[in-house]
C-alpha cells in the first residue's frame, strides 16, 4: 500500500531520514515509536503530502481514502456543531444525497428516454447510499462524539467553543466515522482520559482498514499493532512485532550487532597486521594485495545507540511518618457554594499506599488531589493529617511556574536555597541533568526534560506523601518508563491521576474510581480493578458500549445490603420491562412486513413505466421508505436482544 524508496529529508544541519527504505502492507496495523524530535510525525507529513523530501521517492496505492488526526490543530474559527463536523467526515455521502435530491427534482419534468437514465442513476446512488452507511452517518459521530467523553447535550454547541484538547476529540472522533482505508493517528490519547482511551482502544480493534499509530502509550502500541517501525538517528528500522516484543527484540539485535562488529574488528585487525608485516616481501605480495581488495569491499557494520536500559532517576528516601497519613471525614468541596464537586467523602490514606485514581474528564480527580495537597478548602467536613507527613503536590501546570530565563541548576537552587550546590548538582545528576546541562536556560528545555526538572524542585525537600497529576503527558515512552520505575521504587505514599493506563498498571497497587460526588476505593491493582468492575456491569445488567461509562457514573456505597437491595430492585423492574418489549418485538415485526410490502409495490409500479407517474414523488417516498426499513429493522433486532439480556439475566444464579 505505502513504499518509501531511500527517502531522505534535512532541516539545516539536523538530518530525520537519511536513505530511508521500507514498506506498509494493505490491513498492516503499525506503531510508529522513536524519541521526541525523531521524525515520527514528518513520516505521517511525508505520506499526505505536506512535506516533501530531499531524495527518494514514496509511492501510495491508487484510490486510498486517507484518515489523519494531527498532533496540533488549528479549528478555533469553525462555527458548525461538532456533531455536523464529525458527521461531515465523509463528503462523498454529503454528494451523492445532494445528487439524489437534485435528481428528484428534475426526474418530474423529464421525458423518455432522459426519465430512464435518471432513474437508473437514482438506483444506483440509492444502493451507493446505503451500501456506504449513508443512512447510520449521523448516528455513528453521535456515537464516537460520546464515546470520547462528549455530553449529549453539548454535540449542537459550535466548535470554536471547545478548548483545544476538546477539539483533538472531535477530529479523532471525525476521523473514526470517515472509515477511512488508511488511518494515521498522532498522539490520539493526548487529550484522553482513561474510560476514553479504553473505549478507543476497543474501536481501534475492530477497525479493518490500515493502522499507522504514533503514540507514547504502550497500552494501545501493545493491544492494536502488530508491527513496529522504529525511528531513531535518520534511519527507521521494522520489527515483526508489538511494542512489548520490539523492545525485546531491539535489544537482541544490538546485542548481535554489537558482537558481529567486534568480530569484524578483530578480524580487520589481523588482516592489517598481516598486510604491515609483509607489505614488502615479494613472495607474499599476491596474498597482500587480496587482503588489501577484502578489506576495501568489507562494508563497515554500524550500531546504532539505543537508550540505555539502566538509567533510572534517583529519589531520595523520604523522611519517617505515621502510619495513617491522611483522613478525610464527611468532605465537601465546592467552587460555587451551589454545585458540589465533592460531597460525603470518607477517605484514610495509609503509610506506603500507592494510589492511581481514575475517572471521566470532569469527575473531580484534580479536585481531589487538590483537597489532599490542602489547596481546596472544604466547604463541610474535615481533613486530618498525619504525624510528620510531607506533602509534595505536582500540578498539571508545573512548567508555567519556571522562569524560562533561568536555568537548569539556578531554578532548582530556588527551590531549597539552603541546600549546597554540591548536593543540588547530585540530585539533578539523579535526574539526568549532568555536565553543561545545567547550565540550560529552562526555555529551551523539551517537555520531558521540563517534567523530570520539576520533580527536581519537588524532591530536593523529599516528600513523603506525593501527589503527582498527570506527570507523564510530555514524556515519551523511554521517559515514562524511566519515572515509572522511580514511583515503583518509592518508598513514600503515592497518589496519582494519569490516563496512561500501563503506568497506573505498573505503579499504583489500589484505585479510587471517581463516582460523583464521592470517590470508591478498589484494595487491588487497576487490572484488578477492572475485573471487579465488569462483573459488577454484568451483574447490574448493563451491556454494549455504555459498560464504559456505566463503570464510573454509577455511583456505590460500597454496601452490601444496599447492592442485594439494588440487585432485587433491578429484577423487579426487568420482569415489569418483559411485556412492553414483547409487545415492542411484534410491533416492530408487523412494521417490517409492511413497509416490505410497501417497498415492493413501489419498485413494481416504478418498472412499469406508466406515462403520467410521478417519479419525483415515488423516488422521494422509496427512500424514505428504505430510511424507515431500516429504523424498524433495528428496533425490532433491539427489542430481541433486549428480550434475550433480560432472559439470561433472569437465568443467571443469583450472587451470594
Amino acid at each position: 500500500m505505502i513504499d518509501f524508496r531511500n527517502v531522505s529529508l534535512s532541516f539545516g544541519d539536523q538530518t530525520l531520514l537519511d536513505d530511508v527504505s521500507f514498506r506498509i502492507e494493505a490491513g498492516d496495523r503499525t506503531g510508529i515509536v522513536g524519541p521526541n524530535g525523531a521524525g515520527k510525525s514528518t513520516v505521517f507529513a511525508l505520506l499526505t503530502g505536506e512535506m516533501t523530501p530531499d531524495g527518494g521517492e514514496i509511492s501510495c496505492m491508487r484510490g486510498v481514502r486517507m484518515g489523519h488526526l494531527h498532533q496540533q490543530l488549528d479549528l478555533g474559527g469553525i462555527q458548525t456543531s461538532i456533531l455536523d463536523y464529525a458527521e461531515d467526515a465523509r463528503p462523498e455521502i454529503r454528494a451523492m444525497q445532494h445528487e439524489i435530491a437534485a435528481l428528484e427534482a428534475a426526474m418530474s419534468a423529464s421525458v423518455e428516454p432522459e426519465r430512464g437514465r435518471m432513474l437508473r442513476r437514482l438506483g444506483e446512488l440509492q444502493t451507493n447510499f446505503e451500501h456506504q452507511e449513508g443512512y447510520h452517518l449521523r448516528s455513528q459521530a453521535e456515537a464516537a462524539l460520546c464515546g470520547l467523553g462528549f455530553a449529549t447535550s453539548a454535540l449542537g454547541r459550535p466548535l470554536c467553543e471547545f478548548s483545544g484538547g476538546w477539539q483533538m476529540r472531535v477530529e479523532l472522533a471525525r476521523a473514526i466515522v470517515a472509515h477511512p482505508d488508511l488511518l494515521l493517528l498522532d498522539e490520539p490519547t493526548t487529550c484522553l482520559d482513561i474510560p476514553a482511551v479504553e473505549w478507543l482502544q476497543r474501536i481501534l480493534r475492530e477497525f479493518r482498514g490500515t493502522l499507522l499509530l504514533v503514540s507514547h502509550d504502550r497500552y494501545l502500541l501493545n493491544t492494536l499493532t502488530t508491527s513496529t517501525l522504529e525511528v531513531t538517528c535518520g534511519r527507521v528500522t521494522r520489527y515483526s512485532g508489538n511494542y512489548q516484543w520490539y523492545t525485546n527484540e531491539r535489544i537482541k539485535r544490538h546485542e548481535q550487532m554489537q558482537s558481529s562488529k567486534a568480530n569484524q574488528d578483530r578480524y580487520r585487525a589481523q588482516t592489517e597486521r598481516f598486510i604491515n608485516r609483509f607489505r614488502a616481501t615479494s613472495a607474499k605480495a599476491a596474498q597482500v594485495q587480496s587482503r588489501i581488495k577484502r578489506l576495501a569491499k568489507m562494508d563497515e557494520i554500524l550500531v546504532p545507540e539505543i537508550s540505555s536500559r539502566s538509567a533510572r532517576l534517583r529519589v531520595a528516601t523520604p523522611p519517617p511518618c505515621g502510619v495513617e497519613i491522611m483522613r478525610i471525614e464527611g468532605a465537601g468541596v465546592s467552587y460555587d457554594e451551589q454545585n458540589w464537586v465533592l460531597r460525603g467523602l470518607d477517605l484514610r490514606i495509609s503509610r506506603g499506599d500507592k494510589i492511581g485514581i481514575v475517572g471521566l474528564n470532569g469527575t473531580g480527580k484534580t479536585t481531589l488531589l487538590r483537597t489532599l495537597a490542602g489547596m481546596m478548602p472544604l466547604r463541610e467536613g474535615r481533613r486530618v493529617v498525619g504525624h510528620n507527613v510531607v506533602i509534595g503536590y505536582q500540578a498539571q501546570d508545573f512548567s508555567e511556574t519556571m522562569d524560562p530565563t533561568m536555568t537548569v541548576l539556578a531554578t532548582a537552587k530556588a527551590a531549597a536555597p539552603n541546600r549546597p550546590e554540591r548536593d543540588i548538582r547530585g540530585v539533578l545528576g539523579g535526574f539526568l541533568f549532568s555536565g553543561d546541562a545545567v547550565d540550560k536556560p529552562v526555555a529551551v528545555l523539551s517537555g520531558g526534560e521540563k517534567m523530570r526538572l520539576a520533580f527536581v524542585r519537588l524532591l530536593l525537600n523529599p516528600p513523603n506523601f506525593l501527589l503527582l497529576d498527570e506527570p507523564t503527558t510530555h514524556l515519551d515512552i523511554g521517559a515514562r518508563e524511566t519515572l515509572e520505575q522511580a514511583m515503583q521504587s518509592f518508598e513514600g505514599t503515592l497518589c496519582v491521576v494519569s490516563h496512561d493506563i500501563e503506568f497506573v498498571r505498573h505503579v499504583a497497587t489500589s484505585i479510587l474510581a471517581m463516582t460523583p460526588p464521592t470517590v470508591r476505593p478498589y484494595a487491588g491493582t487497576y487490572d484488578y480493578y477492572r475485573e471487579k468492575m465488569a462483573r459488577e456491569t454484568a451483574a447490574l445488567g448493563t451491556t454494549g458500549e455504555t459498560a464504559a461509562v456505566s463503570d464510573f457514573e454509577t455511583a456505590a456505597s460500597g454496601d452490601r445490603k444496599a447492592q442485594r437491595r439494588e440487585r432485587a430492585r433491578l429484577r423487579e423492574e426487568r420482569s415489569h420491562r418483559r411485556r412492553p418489549l414483547q409487545q415492542r418485538v411484534r410491533g416492530a415485526e408487523t412494521e417490517v412486513a409492511r413497509l416490505e410490502k410497501e417497498q415492493a409495490a413501489l419498485v413494481t409500479t416504478l418498472n412499469q413505466a406508466t406515462p403520467g407517474t410521478d417519479y419525483s414523488k415515488l423516488n422521494r417516498r422509496l427512500t424514505e421508505m428504505q430510511y424507515e426499513l431500516r429504523i424498524a429493522t433495528e428496533a425490532w433486532e433491539a427489542a430481541g436482544r433486549e428480550l434475550e439480556e433480560l432472559d439470561r439475566e433472569d437465568a443467571a444464579p443469583a450472587e451470594a
